[in-house]
Protein backbone atom coordinates (compact mmCIF):
# COMPACT_ATOMS: atom_id res chain seq x y z
CA UNK A 1 0.00 0.00 0.00
CA UNK A 2 1.45 3.46 -0.70
CA UNK A 3 2.36 6.38 1.95
CA UNK A 4 -0.65 8.12 2.27
CA UNK A 5 0.14 11.79 4.29
CA UNK A 6 -3.24 13.37 6.30
CA UNK A 7 -2.47 17.18 5.78
CA UNK A 8 -4.30 20.33 6.95
CA UNK A 9 -3.42 24.16 6.85
CA UNK A 10 -4.46 27.08 9.03
CA UNK A 11 -4.41 30.64 7.07
CA UNK A 12 -4.43 34.46 7.27
CA UNK A 13 -8.15 33.93 5.50
CA UNK A 14 -10.13 32.41 3.03
CA UNK A 15 -8.40 33.30 -0.15
CA UNK A 16 -5.13 32.58 -1.71
CA UNK A 17 -5.26 34.59 -4.91
CA UNK A 18 -6.07 37.67 -3.01
CA UNK A 19 -3.00 36.87 -0.92
CA UNK A 20 -4.15 35.29 2.07
CA UNK A 21 -1.12 33.19 3.37
CA UNK A 22 -0.33 29.53 5.07
CA UNK A 23 0.36 30.41 8.49
CA UNK A 24 0.57 26.82 9.63
CA UNK A 25 0.89 23.27 8.20
CA UNK A 26 0.25 20.05 9.76
CA UNK A 27 0.47 16.66 8.30
CA UNK A 28 0.24 12.81 9.84
CA UNK A 29 1.85 10.15 7.87
CA UNK A 30 0.17 6.89 7.60
CA UNK A 31 1.43 3.48 6.04
CA UNK A 32 -0.25 0.28 5.49
CA UNK A 33 -3.43 2.74 7.46
CA UNK A 34 -1.45 2.80 10.26
CA UNK A 35 0.05 6.04 11.98
CA UNK A 36 3.66 6.28 11.84
CA UNK A 37 4.56 9.22 14.03
CA UNK A 38 6.72 10.46 10.71
CA UNK A 39 4.91 13.36 11.16
CA UNK A 40 5.27 17.35 10.60
CA UNK A 41 3.96 20.03 11.72
CA UNK A 42 5.51 23.88 10.88
CA UNK A 43 4.25 27.35 11.94
CA UNK A 44 4.88 30.33 9.30
CA UNK A 45 5.40 33.93 9.29
CA UNK A 46 2.97 35.06 6.80
CA UNK A 47 3.89 38.40 6.55
CA UNK A 48 0.72 39.55 7.37
CA UNK A 49 -2.28 40.24 9.46
CA UNK A 50 -5.02 37.39 9.65
CA UNK A 51 -8.62 38.22 8.90
CA UNK A 52 -10.29 38.90 12.41
CA UNK A 53 -13.13 35.97 11.79
CA UNK A 54 -10.06 33.63 10.85
CA UNK A 55 -8.58 34.96 13.87
CA UNK A 56 -11.40 33.96 15.57
CA UNK A 57 -10.87 30.19 13.95
CA UNK A 58 -7.46 29.54 14.55
CA UNK A 59 -6.16 31.54 17.31
CA UNK A 60 -2.67 32.24 15.75
CA UNK A 61 -1.67 35.87 16.57
CA UNK A 62 0.63 38.01 14.79
CA UNK A 63 3.05 38.51 17.92
CA UNK A 64 3.10 34.88 18.05
CA UNK A 65 4.40 34.14 14.11
CA UNK A 66 6.30 36.61 13.99
CA UNK A 67 9.86 34.50 14.95
CA UNK A 68 8.52 32.06 12.73
CA UNK A 69 10.15 30.58 9.63
CA UNK A 70 8.80 31.99 6.48
CA UNK A 71 7.16 29.32 3.75
CA UNK A 72 9.10 29.83 1.08
CA UNK A 73 12.57 28.72 3.16
CA UNK A 74 11.10 25.85 4.19
CA UNK A 75 9.12 25.24 1.28
CA UNK A 76 11.66 22.50 -0.65
CA UNK A 77 11.53 20.28 2.95
CA UNK A 78 7.82 20.22 2.70
CA UNK A 79 7.82 18.79 -0.65
CA UNK A 80 10.67 16.26 -0.07
CA UNK A 81 8.28 15.27 2.95
CA UNK A 82 5.26 14.95 0.57
CA UNK A 83 7.21 13.27 -2.26
CA UNK A 84 4.96 10.44 -3.78
CA UNK A 85 2.81 10.25 -1.20
CA UNK A 86 -0.98 10.02 -1.45
CA UNK A 87 -2.64 13.27 0.14
CA UNK A 88 -5.89 12.85 2.24
CA UNK A 89 -7.47 16.26 2.91
CA UNK A 90 -10.99 17.59 4.09
CA UNK A 91 -12.26 20.44 1.37
CA UNK A 92 -8.60 19.37 -0.48
CA UNK A 93 -9.83 22.42 -3.30
CA UNK A 94 -8.84 24.85 -0.21
CA UNK A 95 -5.55 23.36 0.94
CA UNK A 96 -4.17 22.19 -2.51
CA UNK A 97 -4.69 26.11 -3.66
CA UNK A 98 -2.91 27.94 -0.75
CA UNK A 99 0.01 25.42 -1.08
CA UNK A 100 0.16 25.58 -4.98
CA UNK A 101 0.31 28.95 -4.48
CA UNK A 102 3.16 29.39 -1.53
CA UNK A 103 5.13 26.86 -4.22
CA UNK A 104 4.28 29.11 -6.49
CA UNK A 105 5.90 32.37 -4.84
CA UNK A 106 9.00 30.13 -3.75
CA UNK A 107 9.70 29.70 -7.45
CA UNK A 108 8.85 25.80 -7.01
CA UNK A 109 6.47 23.45 -8.83
CA UNK A 110 2.60 22.95 -7.93
CA UNK A 111 1.44 19.61 -5.76
CA UNK A 112 0.65 17.90 -8.83
CA UNK A 113 3.85 17.37 -9.94
CA UNK A 114 5.36 15.89 -6.86
CA UNK A 115 2.69 13.81 -4.58
CA UNK A 116 1.04 10.71 -6.09
CA UNK A 117 -2.62 11.96 -5.66
CA UNK A 118 -5.35 13.93 -3.83
CA UNK A 119 -7.86 12.26 -1.51
CA UNK A 120 -10.85 14.70 -0.76
CA UNK A 121 -12.50 13.13 2.18
CA UNK A 122 -15.22 15.72 2.18
CA UNK A 123 -16.31 14.57 -1.25
CA UNK A 124 -16.27 10.83 -0.01
CA UNK A 125 -18.22 12.02 2.85
CA UNK A 126 -20.70 13.81 0.81
CA UNK A 127 -21.08 10.24 -1.31
CA UNK A 128 -21.81 8.20 2.00
CA UNK A 129 -23.79 10.52 3.83
CA UNK A 130 -25.41 12.35 1.14
CA UNK A 131 -27.56 15.69 2.19
CA UNK A 132 -25.81 15.19 6.13
CA UNK A 133 -23.61 17.41 7.52
CA UNK A 134 -19.97 16.64 6.84
CA UNK A 135 -17.39 19.10 8.45
CA UNK A 136 -14.64 17.36 10.02
CA UNK A 137 -16.64 18.35 13.72
CA UNK A 138 -20.00 16.59 12.21
CA UNK A 139 -17.69 13.63 10.59
CA UNK A 140 -16.17 13.36 14.30
CA UNK A 141 -19.26 13.06 16.20
CA UNK A 142 -20.67 10.44 13.66
CA UNK A 143 -17.41 8.29 14.21
CA UNK A 144 -17.63 8.73 17.63
CA UNK A 145 -13.87 10.44 17.44
CA UNK A 146 -13.01 12.28 20.55
CA UNK A 147 -12.56 16.04 20.03
CA UNK A 148 -13.11 17.65 23.58
CA UNK A 149 -9.79 19.09 23.03
CA UNK A 150 -10.04 20.98 20.36
CA UNK A 151 -10.63 24.64 21.34
CA UNK A 152 -9.24 26.46 18.33
CA UNK A 153 -8.65 24.75 14.69
CA UNK A 154 -4.87 23.55 14.41
CA UNK A 155 -3.87 21.88 12.06
CA UNK A 156 -1.32 19.25 12.87
CA UNK A 157 -4.57 18.48 15.70
CA UNK A 158 -7.54 18.66 12.81
CA UNK A 159 -4.91 16.51 10.28
CA UNK A 160 -4.41 14.02 13.31
CA UNK A 161 -8.77 13.64 13.82
CA UNK A 162 -8.86 13.11 10.04
CA UNK A 163 -6.68 10.67 9.78
CA UNK A 164 -9.09 9.08 12.02
CA UNK A 165 -11.88 10.18 10.40
CA UNK A 166 -10.25 8.74 7.53
CA UNK A 167 -9.90 5.16 8.69
CA UNK A 168 -13.39 5.41 9.55
CA UNK A 169 -14.33 6.14 6.09
CA UNK A 170 -12.87 3.55 4.46
CA UNK A 171 -13.32 0.96 6.80
CA UNK A 172 -15.65 -1.14 4.86
CA UNK A 173 -13.08 -1.53 1.69
CA UNK A 174 -11.18 -3.91 4.37
CA UNK A 175 -13.57 -6.72 4.08
CA UNK A 176 -13.20 -6.58 0.26
CA UNK A 177 -9.28 -7.04 0.46
CA UNK A 178 -8.54 -10.60 0.56
CA UNK A 179 -5.15 -11.30 1.41
CA UNK A 180 -2.72 -14.26 0.88
CA UNK A 181 -0.78 -15.31 3.42
CA UNK A 182 1.48 -17.12 1.53
CA UNK A 183 3.31 -15.97 -1.57
CA UNK A 184 3.70 -19.65 -2.56
CA UNK A 185 2.13 -19.81 -6.33
CA UNK A 186 -0.53 -22.44 -5.58
CA UNK A 187 -1.80 -21.01 -2.17
CA UNK A 188 -5.35 -18.99 -2.93
CA UNK A 189 -6.03 -20.77 -6.43
CA UNK A 190 -9.30 -22.05 -7.13
CA UNK A 191 -9.33 -25.76 -7.23
CA UNK A 192 -12.29 -27.67 -9.45
CA UNK A 193 -13.99 -30.90 -7.26
CA UNK A 194 -16.23 -33.43 -9.14
CA UNK A 195 -18.77 -34.01 -6.74
CA UNK A 196 -19.94 -36.80 -8.63
CA UNK A 197 -17.33 -39.15 -6.96
CA UNK A 198 -18.72 -38.67 -3.69
CA UNK A 199 -21.96 -40.62 -2.40
CA UNK A 200 -23.27 -38.97 0.45
CA UNK A 201 -25.16 -40.21 3.32
CA UNK A 202 -29.10 -39.87 4.17
CA UNK A 203 -29.15 -39.47 7.84
CA UNK A 204 -33.08 -40.60 8.34
CA UNK A 205 -34.28 -38.70 11.61
CA UNK A 206 -34.98 -41.04 15.05
CA UNK A 207 -38.12 -41.96 16.52
CA UNK A 208 -37.67 -39.28 19.01
CA UNK A 209 -37.20 -36.22 16.58
CA UNK A 210 -39.99 -37.44 14.64
CA UNK A 211 -42.15 -37.03 17.39
CA UNK A 212 -40.05 -33.87 18.82
CA UNK A 213 -41.65 -32.65 15.50
CA UNK A 214 -44.57 -33.93 15.53
CA UNK A 215 -45.20 -32.25 18.81
CA UNK A 216 -44.08 -28.70 17.31
CA UNK A 217 -46.27 -28.71 14.39
CA UNK A 218 -48.83 -29.11 16.69
CA UNK A 219 -48.13 -26.45 18.23
CA UNK A 220 -47.89 -24.20 15.31
CA UNK A 221 -51.69 -25.72 14.22
CA UNK A 222 -53.25 -24.33 17.46
CA UNK A 223 -52.03 -21.18 17.41
CA UNK A 224 -52.69 -20.45 13.43
CA UNK A 225 -55.79 -22.49 13.40
CA UNK A 226 -54.75 -25.50 11.41
CA UNK A 227 -52.82 -23.32 8.86
CA UNK A 228 -49.66 -24.66 9.45
CA UNK A 229 -47.99 -24.44 6.05
CA UNK A 230 -45.76 -27.49 6.68
CA UNK A 231 -48.95 -30.04 6.86
CA UNK A 232 -50.05 -29.09 3.32
CA UNK A 233 -48.24 -30.35 -0.16
CA UNK A 234 -47.83 -28.42 -3.03
CA UNK A 235 -51.50 -28.94 -4.16
CA UNK A 236 -52.39 -27.00 -1.05
CA UNK A 237 -54.34 -30.37 0.22
CA UNK A 238 -53.17 -31.49 4.24
CA UNK A 239 -50.65 -33.93 4.23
Amino acid sequence: MSRQIVLDTETTGLSAEAGDRIIELGCVELFNRKLTGNDLHIYFNPERESHEDALKVHGLTTDFLRDKPKFATLAQDVIEYLRDAELIIHNAAFDVGFLNKEFERAGLPPLREFVGEVTDTLAMAKMVYPGKRNSLDALCDRFGIDRSNRTFHGAKLDAQLLADVYINLTRGQDALLIEVASHEPDMGAVVAVDLRSFTLPVLMASHDELEAHEALLNQLDKSSNGRTLFRFDVSGAMA
